[in-house]
């Protein structure tokens, strides 16, 4: 194949095409959509690339630098690079060689990849994964994710789960949906994050009000009452084929009440429809410890290991891709 790729570092101008390209992607998701990704533009000096052959986009990098380093993208969940649906192995070659080239040529001496979880990807895209090895990429850091399959969905066995979920019924809990994120980040999320793990949440309550109003359709907060009194909620991301607990939180009157047993057992019926349930990760110290207790409460739902893989790229690895074709 002949080589006509052309790198070009985003800008503004360029925002339509960009989220444009991600909306029609084989490997995206509304996080890497730009009234996303810039949200938080103060603290990450943006650094996404465009890749272009003979004119026409063909893939995209959501990325931040650092140093001499380019991240994809420390401010998102998830990154990796962004091709179209009709991508095949070969052009993905090319436009990683010339992704990595580029950078080499711009004095950039590592890219860091935190690929995308397969459970996202609308169409194989696990050419990257071969191609990473080929690169003798370094794996550095690896999660992982619980997931309900709900085309095999496993029954719920746990016995204090279904007291929970009883637990709940009894008190007379009510989940009710709507984007009052106020009364959970304030009375439940912040003061439970800072009371365990002295943190707070990666989103701020008007950064992710700021969100949801960007995009009303992928980000819903569901709340549990004991009458009128907030005590669970849960914050989902969703995307085409996985609804994604992005924050879980209870108070005590919550804990004492079954609120998450009520209000997770409410949400795997309400999102039946996706092909994927995402309980979200459970490890802390980058990955090399497992918060056991919270990984059992994910499992104990049915959820199941998926790997979330970190990568560094040499860019010099480039040359490892020449003559590579029989």
């Amino acid at each position: 194949m002949q080589d006509n790729y052309e790198i070009k570092k985003y800008h503004q101008f360029q925002k339509f095409s960009w989220d444009h390209f991600v909306k029609e992607a084989k490997n995206a998701t509304f996080l890497f959509q730009r009234d996303f990704m810039d949200y938080h533009s103060d603290r990450f000096k943006d650094s996404s690339l465009l890749v272009y052959n003979d004119e026409k986009l063909v893939a995209a990098l959501p990325a931040n630098i650092s140093g001499s380093e380019v991240h994809s993208h420390q401010g998102l969940s998830y990154g990796g690079l962004v091709l179209a649906e009709k991508t095949t192995f070969e052009e993905t070659f090319q436009i990683i060689k010339s992704l990595l080239s580029f950078l080499k040529q711009e004095g950039i001496e590592v890219l860091k990849l935190k690929l995308l979880p397969k459970i996202y990807h609308t169409m194989p895209s696990d050419e990257i994964d071969y191609i990473l090895f080929l690169l003798k990429a370094k794996l550095i850091r690896r999660d992982i994710t619980s997931c309900v399959l709900n085309e095999n969905v496993l029954k719920i066995n746990s016995s204090n789960r279904l007291r929970g979920i009883k637990k709940g019924e009894k008190n007379e809990l009510q989940v009710r949906e709507g984007g009052k994120f106020k009364a959970f980040w304030n009375e439940v999320l912040e003061p439970n994050l800072k009371q365990i793990h002295n943190q707070k949440p990666v989103h701020s309550l008007e950064e992710i009000t700021l969100l949801q109003s960007r995009f009303p359709k992928n980000i819903k907060q569901f709340n549990v009452y004991k009458k009128d009194q907030i005590v669970a909620g849960a914050t989902i991301f969703e995307t085409a084929k996985v609804a994604h607990a992005q924050y879980i939180s209870a108070n005590e009157m919550g804990r004492q009440t079954g609120g998450l047993d009520f209000l997770f057992n409410n949400l795997l019926q309400h999102f039946s429809n996706k092909k994927y349930f995402d309980f979200g990760i459970s490890n802390e110290a980058q990955g090399m410890k497992v918060n056991k207790g919270l990984l059992n409460w994910k499992e104990s739902f049915g959820g199941r290991t998926i790997a979330h893989d970190f990568y560094e790229i040499k860019t010099e690895n480039h040359q490892l891709l020449n003559d590579i074709f029989l």
